[in-house]
């Protein structure tokens, strides 16, 4: 198991948390790095002292039900969530010092629904962030990312979204994510909305892109089996809380907790696990 061990800072006063967060800071080389994290939304708490590292190169998966707060705890990455305690580091940089767009730029992101705009074709959709980080042949970076992921440019890239099929959109929504060759990777749901012929497709080539690259990357994902197919560990979160971390085969040894044992029991009864290439 890959995860960072982590001083538990709850009861403690400000000062004493601040000083167990500054010890932590920079003290492991991971690509990123939630640290004692909390939130809230209005009076409701969805992080409640969340710490997570993920090594490079490596996949890991949050797992739970709705408001467990993974796509919230996904955000503070990209800083599309700015959470009110704690620190988060993307590269072992403090996000909170670096400009919000030079941090999205470094960052692929693949929401549910792909995010494309309609308006563009698909070949200015995928070379939108090379454009903006003034890469010399952005429309080259996109054609290669397009080809990546199994739609040419010749004829894909001169379509609209709307003339695609979901899946196809998904595959577009991925090219982006790679095209100015990120190192790191969030997904939030990215497969939920497919139908399950073109889900099992495009996990299947977000699986080898991931090891053909190199891309550390967390992904949200209501599906257990779907994040056993596609990370290295999984994290199961409940109520802003990590229940436990691990492989699904170390989660099926030795639930931490009743709530693992019964995500675990209504995941494998529905379900078969896939065999990784």
């Amino acid at each position: 198991m890959h995860c960072l061990a982590v001083p538990n800072v709850r009861g403690r006063n400000s000062a004493e948390k601040e000083d167990a967060i500054s010890h932590e800071l920079g003290s492991a080389a991971v690509k990123l790095h939630a640290i004692h994290v909390s939130h809230s939304f209005g009076a409701r708490p969805v992080l409640d002292d969340v710490s997570l590292s993920v090594e490079p190169g490596q996949c890991v998966a949050l797992v739970g039900e709705s408001g467990a707060g993974k796509t919230t705890l996904l955000r503070c990455f990209n800083r599309m969530v700015v959470p009110s305690a704690g620190a988060v580091q993307v590269r072992g940089t403090d996000i909170s010092q670096q400009p919000v767009s030079e941090l999205r730029r470094g960052i692929g992101y693949v929401p549910q629904h792909g995010g494309l705009l309609p308006h563009w074709t698909v070949l200015r959709n995928v070379a939108l962030v090379p454009d903006l980080l003034q890469q010399p042949d952005a429309a080259g970076a996109a054609t290669r990312a397009l080809q990546q992921v199994g739609l040419p440019a010749d004829p894909f890239g001169s379509r609209f979204p709307n003339e695609l099929s979901g899946g196809q959109r998904q595959r577009v929504a991925l090219a982006r994510a790679i095209a100015a060759r990120q190192d790191v990777l969030l997904m939030d749901e990215p497969f939920g909305a497919l139908d399950a012929i073109s889900r099992a497709e495009v996990q299947a080539l977000c699986a080898d892109l991931r090891r053909e690259l190199t891309i550390t990357t967390l992904l949200v994902t209501h599906d257990l089996l779907e994040a056993d197919f596609l990370a290295d560990e999984i994290v199961v979160m409940r109520g802003g809380h990590i229940e436990q971390r691990g492989s699904l085969d170390a989660l099926i040894a030795e639930p931490a907790t009743p709530y693992v044992a019964s995500l675990l029991d209504r995941a494998l009864a529905g379900g078969r696990r896939r065999t990784r290439r």
